[in-house]
């Protein structure tokens, strides 16, 4: 534990920090979770709003440094290529 009072608040803040982006992570993946669910149902019109709203959310958690931004890239790119099968299949 620490010993100095500014490495005690450091402490603290590191805290809130760590709840504030778990919460933040455990959001994005169950929005993850629920585009996966739209695709393997084959709802059109869910998946087309499910994937804005999932595409913005890992954005955001890219950049506020939760993720990385290389991954946040990547994982858009993939989740963007298996709703395009949903909404381009004729």
């Amino acid at each position: 534990m620490a010993n100095h009072k500014s490495a005690v608040k450091r402490h603290r803040q590191s805290i809130g920090r760590r709840l504030r982006n778990r919460s933040q992570r455990s959001a994005m993946k169950n929005s993850v979770k629920k585009l996966l669910g739209a695709i393997e149902s084959n709802d059109k019109d869910t998946v087309r709003t499910t994937l804005v709203a999932t595409t913005s959310l890992i954005a955001k958690t890219a950049t506020k440094g939760i993720i990385h931004s290389n991954t946040a890239s990547r994982t858009i790119s993939r989740l963007t290529k298996r709703a395009n099968t949903v909404l381009l299949a004729g």
